[in-house]
């Protein structure tokens, strides 16, 4: 008689997700089990900076397993519980509740956590961070009658919502601490493209101006003081200083860890029991351990150590790649930009200001692109990248040939 094995995945994200979907399709024999904190199906996390603060979606509009939940892929899902304890030795997962979970693999996606600012904690009156849901919706709810919003950071998340605030009508300031938004994803070209549609949409974003405190106002806004000696008094205040990786429940259960989770390159922890993937591990790059937060990665990965979880012996081999939806502007990033490129080349389509790829080569291979509204461009390149295919770079640069007749080059060679 054979035993069913018991498949535990901890994380309701789409790495967690996916390592339960695909660890009971290489074992529909297994009993798998997805935990998840929140009280709802698992979502996507896209919509909540864009159609949730827009009021055009809801989280339960986009289930990351589709139409039929986790259900639909016989998974049992168990919602609004909080793993507080892995059992190592007698291999179960505990839970606030005092529930005991026993498996044979367990895969941890526990993701990421927002990064606060001690001036501005969390739950503090008019402040919000953006992570789940909940969050979406009690922003939204304060936005309707917000007439200005500050918003602390010039990434990805802190634009998108400045973005949607703008297109509702409400004043927004952005105070960011480097000398130019997006410095960590984009390069100056891109990021001076960005930046100009939001002044165009009246965004006023404060350069190299950091914040140095904050207190609430006798109006009842808050008023955020900064290095240059100015006050920013906001109806509501959102702060998207990042995120990071919520690896308190492996640490205590003594696997390594190190800014996250380390994991080998089948995903497997210090424990071969044990796999991990998402925002909450660090895996082997091609230069060392790495982190990635981007929703591709947390898929791809989570497959992975589901497939392993459940009996596989896969690898994971991760091209990144991000999105961010700003106003008019789709911006894509696919690749790892090198210390050094060989060549930086610019793609521009019809002498506008959009419709653009900037390339990083190190010799002949693309290592890294960055787009804006060129979405089917982009798919290419991250094929030319992951096959690793020479390219001539005079068809990159020109808009007038087509990407994919590289691909179609080297099939043929």
């Amino acid at each position: 008689m054979t035993v069913s094995r018991n498949i535990v995945v901890i994380g309701g994200g789409p790495a967690g997700v996916f390592a339960a979907i695909e660890a009971k399709r290489r074992d529909p024999q297994a009993t798998v089990t997805l935990i998840s904190e929140e009280p709802c199906e698992p979502y996507e996390r896209p919509p909540l900076s864009k159609a949730v603060l827009l009021g055009k979606a809801t989280a339960a509009d986009a289930p990351i397993a589709g139409p039929k939940g986790m259900a639909g892929h016989g998974v049992a899902l168990v919602l609004d519980t909080r793993c507080t304890a892995i059992d190592r030795a007698g291999r179960e997962v505990v839970t606030a509740s005092g529930r005991r979970f026993p498996y044979d693999a367990l895969v941890l996606a526990t993701g990421s956590v927002v990064r606060q600012i001690p001036a501005l904690p969390l739950g503090a009156p008019h402040v919000h961070y953006l992570r789940t849901e909940a969050h979406a919706v009690a922003l939204a709810r304060e936005l309707k009658a917000a007439r200005h919003l500050a918003v602390i950071g010039g990434g990805l998340i802190g634009l998108e919502v400045a973005a949607s605030a703008a297109e509702l009508g409400v004043k927004v300031t952005v105070i960011e601490i480097a000398p130019r938004i997006l410095a960590r994803v984009c390069d100056e070209e891109t990021s001076a493209v960005v930046h100009d549609a939001h002044r165009r949409h009246g965004v006023d974003i404060r350069l190299d101006t950091a914040l140095t405190g904050a207190q609430p106002a006798p109006d009842g806004r808050v008023a955020l003081m900064t290095g240059t000696s100015d006050t920013v008094a906001a109806d509501l205040v959102v702060v998207g200083a990042g995120a990071i990786p919520d690896d308190r429940l492996a640490a205590a259960a003594g696997l390594r860890t190190d800014n996250g989770i380390v994991v080998d390159a089948r995903c497997a922890t210090s424990d071969p029991s044990i796999f991990a993937a998402g925002d909450v591990v660090r895996f082997p790059g091609r230069h060392g351990l790495v982190r990635q937060e981007d929703w591709r990665h947390a898929q791809d990965q989570g497959a992975v150590a589901g497939r392993n979880a459940a009996g596989a012996n896969d690898e994971y081999r991760s091209t990144p790649s991000f999105w961010s939806e700003q106003f008019e502007l789709y911006i894509q990033g696919v690749g790892t930009p090198p210390p050094k490129p060989d060549q930086r080349i610019r793609r521009q389509g019809a002498g506008t200001s959009v419709g653009q790829i900037n390339f990083e080569l190190t010799g002949p291979h693309i290592a890294y692109a960055l787009g804006i509204n060129a979405q089917r461009d982009i798919a290419m390149v991250r094929r030319l990248i992951e096959r690793r295919i020479a390219v001539d770079p005079a068809v990159l640069a020109d808009p007038m040939k087509p990407l994919a007749d590289l691909l179609k080059v080297k099939q043929a060679s």
